[in-house]
């Protein structure tokens, strides 16, 4: 049976910590980790009418898009909706977890979810992230050793790269010391030269975690005096990060092939979203050839829409003044709320926690509907 603890690793690779927003409040925020999960419901907020849906089908861990938390919270009293919810589910024994801001620059996150929903093609990143502070630590081992001091600097949390963990290099080689007074090697004798099979282990590390690998590593290692290397490691840019942008496919009519106008893509828009209108700005006749895309309030991306030379950003909200420019520019601006650009990657997102955890039922919320509402 898979627990909280389980869950929250699978999110250390689907949608590493390191993508959130420095103002964002990601991770467990609420249970404790050793919990089993056999239920597991996902939202886009956990506002009070899912959270009374979790308490009454028995869920074990609430995968909120946005955090329940998002200043220091000095008291729960219970004096407010939003107090009574998170001191119910706490008494429920109902763990949550938000991914939000890391979730949507993830590989496979929301806006990659939404691109790929408007069958852009190339996609990439409107804002590419730069890859977390790492080291690369190198140390030499006795032979009879490598295996344990490997695996003591894994479990500690080195030798992860991207999708893959356990990662090192090997090299084999010879080491030499004298050992002086006072001193007790592991191998030969005090005072007399020595030489040793030993290996060189190269291994990658995060750089919050530098101090306690190599207290794991030297705990592992034989030498009374172990000798290591600290190598600082560039930080390049990934092809994941903020937004996305790519380009549109052409429309075919009477045996030619030209560009969606914007008018024609909005529409686009509205059937593969599912929505009865889209707010825009900008000219309806102009042609759309790249598109961007950025989840929820991601009016501010605009900007950078126009330096990838898109012809229009899709995203949820935005301010008057952004729409006003957006009037007046090639790129334009496509608005369709909040709920409906980062719902759907929610509902996925249950599909996909089922496949990863077979044994534990998933969905998404049933209850939850979009706040704003039209007539």
């Amino acid at each position: 049976m898979p627990t909280v603890r389980d869950i929250v690793q699978f999110f250390e690779q689907h949608s590493p910590a390191h993508l959130a927003e420095e103002w964002d409040n990601t991770g467990l925020l609420l249970g404790l980790p050793e919990r089993p999960v056999r239920k597991l419901l996902t939202c886009l907020t956990l506002s009070p009418d899912v959270a009374a849906e979790a308490r009454d089908q028995g869920v074990d861990l609430v995968v909120t898009h946005h955090p329940i938390f998002f200043k220091p919270v000095k008291r729960l009293t219970g004096d407010d909706l939003q107090q009574r919810m998170i001191l119910e589910l706490a008494q429920a024994g109902v763990a949550v977890f938000s991914a939000h801001t890391r979730f949507d620059s993830a590989r496979e996150g929301i806006n990659q979810h939404l691109a790929e929903t408007l069958g852009l093609r190339d996609i990439a990143a409107l804002e590419p992230a730069s890859a977390p502070a790492s080291y690369k630590l190198v140390v030499m081992v006795p032979r009879d050793h490598v295996e344990q001091v490997r695996r003591a600097m894994w479990d500690a949390g080195a030798g992860v790269i991207g999708q893959y963990s356990e990662c090192s290099f090997l090299m084999p080689g010879t080491g030499s010391f004298r050992g002086g007074q006072g001193s007790h090697p592991a191998i030969g004798e005090a005072g007399k030269y020595e030489t040793v099979e030993e290996y060189r282990i190269d291994m990658v590390c995060p750089a919050p975690l530098v101090d306690q690998v190599i207290a794991a590593m030297k705990r592992a290692h034989p030498y009374e005096e172990t000798a290591y290397d600290i190598v600082p490691r560039r930080s390049p840019q990934l092809e994941i990060g903020v937004g996305r942008f790519g380009t549109v496919p052409e429309i075919s009519q009477a045996g030619e092939t030209r560009p969606p106008t914007l008018a024609e893509f909005l529409d686009h828009i509205k059937q593969v979203l599912n929505l009865g209108h889209v707010q825009y700005a900008g000219r309806l006749d102009r042609p759309v050839r790249r598109a961007g895309v950025a989840c929820g309030s991601g009016g501010e991306f605009w900007r950078v829409a126009l330096k990838r030379r898109c012809d229009v950003l899709l995203t949820g909200e935005a301010r008057f003044h952004t729409c006003l420019e957006a009037r007046d520019s090639h790129c334009a601006l496509a608005l369709v709320g909040h709920y409906a650009t980062e719902r759907p990657a929610m509902e996925s997102l249950a599909q996909l926690l089922a496949q990863r955890f077979p044994t534990v039922e998933s969905w998404p919320s049933r209850v939850e509907t979009d706040a704003l509402q039209t007539r």
